[in-house]
């Protein structure tokens, strides 16, 4: 039955998950490498660089149930790579660009590599994971499959897209990493999940005050500084379920739609004031006049400050 008014809210304390992020580490030839790497209990995206490779095996370590996800940016030798997961080493072959490995935490994955390197790693917690199987209608994942040097175009395709971001001033906001957590996730349940498939996902969008109080939400936090598991509470679903109802409402997803009206807000105030660039871009939630332009141009096909001149010199000739 579809409500017309929002039910109460919980009175009830409820912590919010950990902030996702990214961070590029370049390690040089004089940095010290710890035998254990720990990662946060949220969402995250790291690219490892080195120029040397590793002394010693190092130990990837995770405090909450997560599964991680590296893919290689470069080619190494079959002797200068090596995996281990619960004690056990793992055969491998020549590592190639972009092949994969999706390895449960819990199985404390270690690995060496002898030489240059460079690899981007997920962390995706386990919980995120099982809301989207539920979602899914698949229920709780019990289990992933093992891959290591996995061919998977998938994961290559969706690395591809974030590695222009990784390190920039401007990185991806916290609502765009939510999203992209989504998309990861749900390929990993289909194509690793060890999956047992009960009812079907729900396909219906938002309700009118669902809808209302998403937009809401948005417009107030146009910089995309609020977690999506905070605008799914809002309107009473879970964070998958938000994400496939809004899009069907919106034939977009939430960082997307935020992306644009981004764009029609900076479209008001170029028309409407003799703010600069610089200041429309800020207010217009973008980081730099520079991110803004980019932004636009892709969006609208010329840079602002042509489209502002365009739109000056018709109203001129009206």
């Amino acid at each position: 039955m579809d409500k017309k008014t929002p039910p109460k809210a919980d009175k009830t304390p409820q912590s919010s998950p950990e902030d996702p992020f990214t961070t590029f580490i370049q390690l040089d030839r004089m940095s010290s490498v710890p035998s254990q790497f720990r990662v946060p209990g949220t969402f995250t995206i790291t690219r490892l660089q080195s120029p040397t490779g590793l002394p010693d095996r190092i130990t990837k370590l995770s405090p909450v149930p997560a599964m991680l996800v590296s893919i290689s940016l470069k080619s190494l030798p079959s002797s200068k790579y090596q995996v281990w997961t619960s004690d056990k080493l793992i055969p491998t072959s020549i590592v190639h660009p972009f092949r994969s490995n999706v390895i449960d935490f819990d199985s404390q994955p270690r690995c060496w590599a002898g030489q240059e390197f460079d690899y981007v790693h997920y962390s995706i917690p386990r919980d995120g994971l099982n809301d989207i199987a539920e979602d899914f209608g698949f229920g709780r994942v019990s289990d992933y499959r093992l891959a290591v040097l996995e061919d998977d175009l998938v994961l290559a395709q969706i690395t591809k897209s974030v590695l222009p971001f990784l390190g920039r001033s401007d990185a991806p906001s916290v609502l765009a990493l939510d999203q992209f957590s989504l998309i990861l996730g749900a390929h990993l349940i289909q194509q690793y999940g060890v999956l047992q498939k009960t009812a079907g996902p729900s396909k219906g969008g938002l309700s009118p005050w669902q809808k209302r109080r998403a937009c809401e939400l948005l417009h107030e936090n146009m910089h995309g500084r609020i977690r999506l598991s905070e605008i799914a509470r809002e309107c009473g679903l879970s964070i998958s379920h938000f994400a496939r109802s809004f899009k069907a409402s919106f034939g977009t997803s939430t960082h997307q739609w935020l992306i644009r009206h981004r764009i029609d807000h900076a479209k008001q105030l170029m028309s409407q004031t003799s703010l600069s660039l610089s200041s429309i871009a800020i207010q217009s939630g973008f980081h730099d006049q520079a991110a803004f332009t980019r932004t636009f141009h892709q969006l609208v096909g010329v840079s602002p400050g042509r489209w502002r001149r365009n739109r000056t010199t018709r109203n001129f000739r009206a």
